[in-house]
């Protein structure tokens, strides 16, 4: 009497096999990309931070109806003038951060270093450097680059600090260069 054996033919295996290497090169691209995605999400946080930053500044500076501190920042380093007259500038736990129109200026001083994109303050071309972010400012905008894409400049965002009587305006994300 003939026992039946049970397994796969070579025929399923082949074809078993050829599915998951059309799988393979349909995902691997995807994984390859991973950076890029890694950049953009970096993009948004750094902007998630800058709006929080521009708000709580408005807020402390408002709270304090621009009246001159009493005393030296607890932290004094930052835009002058050391006592803050939160008119131009405004303490902060970290040190002073220039402000234009009760919103942080649309600078280093400013937005940069109320958001916090460098561990230490004030924030220099270097030290973003070492974030993995660039950022200029020309005019009161100040505009946020994340490093390492194939066009940093065409990875950012921007800030333009408050006009009299209205809140800044911070740009979508152009990820073209992610």
């Amino acid at each position: 009497m003939k026992t039946k054996q049970h397994g796969f033919t070579m025929i399923e295996l082949i074809v078993v096999i050829v599915i998951l290497g059309i799988l393979a090169a349909v995902a691997l691209p995807r994984f390859t990309n991973i950076s890029k995605d890694a950049r953009i999400a970096k993009l948004n946080a750094a902007r998630g931070a800058v709006l929080s930053a521009a708000a709580m500044v408005h807020g402390s500076a408002l709270a304090r109806a621009s009246l001159v501190d009493t005393a030296i920042c607890a932290a004094n380093v930052g835009p002058n003038p050391a006592i803050a007259n939160n008119t131009s500038n405004l303490c902060t736990e970290s040190g002073r951060v220039a402000i234009v129109n009760t919103y942080p200026a649309g600078t280093l001083n400013g937005i940069v270093d109320a958001a916090g994109l460098s561990l230490v303050f004030p924030a220099t071309a270097a030290t973003l450097a070492q974030e993995g972010y660039a950022a200029t400012a020309v005019g009161g905008v100040a505009t946020i680059q994340v490093t390492g894409g194939t066009d940093a400049p065409t990875c950012s965002f921007t800030y333009t600090a408050a006009a009299a009587g209205a809140a800044p305006v911070v740009s979508v994300i152009n990820r073209a260069g992610c």
